[in-house]
């Protein structure tokens, strides 16, 4: 590069952005699916219910604005206009964020905080973005209306400022402060304004980039709150391969009240895709399942129609390119479940399909089947038909395995789904979001095992470092020898675990030393203080209340029990209990109360560790 720029050449970046294809994807997507063509380069820059979206933090898939961290940004900025989209591309990196620029610039722009100019003449320059200098346009313009410097002079001074190289720092100050002399600057304050214009050049970005960048946000975050199907499709598609970002946006989907439907043979194509609304999964996610199988499957069946059963699908496609792995994968993944048979069942006749489908292409190749013409499909038809052997279906936890060897994750259902509630209740923070949790911090994260690696210490002691899977993401931990020689009786099972442990970080990967393991009901009797009972006035009566009672002396156990009253915009009214009357930590107990209420009443209390000990913390996660 430098070489190059000594020649009197200009180096230019040119930067592949995978974003540029889910923008293309999606507008694809909604211009085959709706009547209303999109036109993505005429879009509105100030629709509400875009900004709406991003003030919420709803920012997940979002170009350069998805991550945690930045999302809590945007709640705290609350753009309004594209000026602060371009702000905060710029303003989120971690000089800005350290040196206090950020806050200054949120506190002016909420009017929290006055802004005062050092000159008049920096306020057509600053007012933009509240008095803080954020661009290094900014920094240039400042040399050029206070100090008299032409711009590519005002470049080498904003280089100089960025590099921080004492010798060169000194130079330009003389100059700044003699183009200030000639504009009548006042000496203190010119050398105030270097002092202050050096501190922020350091952080300064440059606008052009973060609009480039802001542009192509801005068009996500329009995309996400106009078109939320085709546009979640577009971004699952790009990140096929990359699995857990495939989990968290089928997690995002079904936040959203998005169905995500599996593979189909009858109408997924490569690609997810979106009918009604409904996305639906694309084949080339599925294992095994290569390009070429792929086009002779879609093409073949755009010819002759849908495929009518698994006996009609192997006599068609073409067996050389489609072979038996790549059927037996699409079976485990769904594909061919429309077909109202099950997978069980299919697994059970693939051999004889396929034999039979062998046979027939044989016969074509051969010429026998054009001979008789007018009767082959009726042949075909016939030989298609296989009769299916009366079994049972492959139990629950088989099929999701299954589809997590084929597709990388669950899909039609989760391991975890029956334990969802209770999970959400006992941990302190979702497996993916501990990347954000402070390193050293204690958390406690439940799942289930999804691998297991017996190691021993330095001393030869057992110990062990096991995979956890959550809803949506999974951690390493590391279990020692101390706490290994007490659990490692619960590391042989798919059971659900409740771990408690230390965040670690180390080169960029994330992992969990724990500090104990615990079954969910172990965990629940551990952690579990209390429970409180909220009752609406209006349609509580004496009968449910002695069933309640009842219920209460069914599930004795440890936990305190408290009572409250809710009328309706008059406030609320706590309920004496017995302190004899304690309850048991036990789901069913909810589950029963809810049943006789009709609504969610009972809420656990619960103890978190460390920072998590917060309720307002708790409440946001759940959230």
């Amino acid at each position: 590069m430098k070489h190059t720029e000594k020649t009197g050449l200009i180096k230019f970046d040119f930067l592949g952005l995978r974003t540029l294809t889910v923008i293309d994807k999606a507008v694809k997507l909604i211009n085959n699916d709706l009547d209303n063509p999109l036109d993505i380069d005429k879009i509105p820059m100030n629709d509400r219910k875009t900004y709406d979206l991003l003030s919420r933090g709803d920012s997940l898939g979002v170009f350069q604005l998805e991550s945690p961290g930045m999302r809590q940004l945007i709640i705290k900025m609350q753009p309004e206009q594209f000026p602060d989209m371009v702000a905060l591309v710029a303003l989120y990196r971690p000089g800005p964020l350290e040196s206090g620029m950020v806050n200054d610039y949120i506190e002016a722009k909420h009017g929290r905080r006055v802004v005062h100019y050092l000159l008049p003449q920096l306020e057509p320059i600053l007012k933009e973005t509240h008095g803080v200098i954020v661009y290094q346009e900014q920094v240039m313009k400042i040399a050029s209306v206070i100090a008299g410097y032409s711009l590519g002079d005002a470049d080498i001074l904003r280089r100089a400022m960025g590099k921080k190289i004492p010798e060169e720092m000194e130079k330009q100050r003389e100059k700044f402060m003699e183009g200030a002399r000639k504009n009548n600057i006042p000496e203190n304050k010119a050398s105030r304004l270097f002092d202050l214009v050096a501190k922020f050049a350091g952080y300064g970005f440059n606008k052009s980039h973060s609009a480039a960048y802001a542009y192509i946000a801005y068009q996500t975050a329009y995309l996400k709150a106009h078109y939320p199907a085709q546009f979640m499709a577009a971004l699952l598609s790009s990140e096929m391969s990359n699995t857990d970002k495939v989990v968290l946006y089928i997690e995002e989907c079904k936040n959203r009240e998005i169905d995500v439907l599996p593979p189909d043979i009858n109408e997924s194509f490569h690609d997810f895709t979106v009918i009604n609304d409904v996305i639906r999964f694309g084949l080339a996610a599925v294992k095994n399942v290569g390009g070429a199988a792929l086009d002779s499957i879609i093409e073949e069946r755009e010819r002759d129609g849908a495929y009518k059963s698994l006996g009609d699908f192997c006599a068609r496609i073409d067996t050389r390119k489609v072979n038996k792995r790549v059927i037996e994968s699409l079976i485990k993944a769904g594909a061919f479940d429309s077909f109202r048979v099950k997978r069980a069942q299919m697994f059970a006749i693939l051999d004889q399909a396929m034999e039979q489908a062998q046979a027939i292409q044989r016969n074509r190749e051969s010429g026998q089947m054009s001979l008789f013409a007018a009767m082959g499909k009726e042949i075909q038809e016939k030989s298609n038909t296989i009769s299916l052997p009366d079994i049972e279906e492959w139990p629950k936890q088989d099929i999701l395995a299954a589809e997590k060897d084929t597709i990388g994750f669950y899909l039609t259902g989760h391991p975890l789904d029956d334990f969802r509630k209770e999970l959400q209740e006992l941990i302190s923070v979702n497996i993916r979001d501990l990347p954000e949790e402070k390193d050293g911090s204690r958390v406690r994260i439940g799942g289930i095992m999804r691998s297991y690696q017996g190691k021993n210490s330095r001393k030869g002691d057992p110990m062990a470092i096991i995979e956890l899977e959550g809803l949506s993401s999974h951690i390493e931990i590391v279990v020692f020898p101390h706490l290994f020689a007490s659990c490692s009786h619960l590391l042989n099972d798919n059971h659900p675990l409740i771990i408690q442990g230390r965040l670690r970080k180390e080169d960029g990967r994330v992992k969990i030393m724990a500090e104990e393991i615990l079954t969910l009901r172990e965990a629940r009797l551990k952690y579990t203080t209390a429970a409180r009972v909220m009752l609406r006035a209006d349609t509580v009566d004496r009968p449910e209340l002695t069933r309640l009672k009842e219920i209460f002396q069914r599930y004795h156990g440890p936990c305190k029990l408290t009572m409250t009253l809710h009328f309706d915009n008059r406030g609320e009214v706590d309920i004496d209990i017995p302190e004899e009357m304690t309850v048991s930590p036990d789901q069913r107990l909810s589950e029963e109360i809810k049943s006789i209420m009709g609504y969610e009443a009972v809420n656990w209390i619960v103890t978190y560790p460390g920072a998590h000990q917060n309720a307002d913390r708790k409440q946001k996660k759940s959230g």
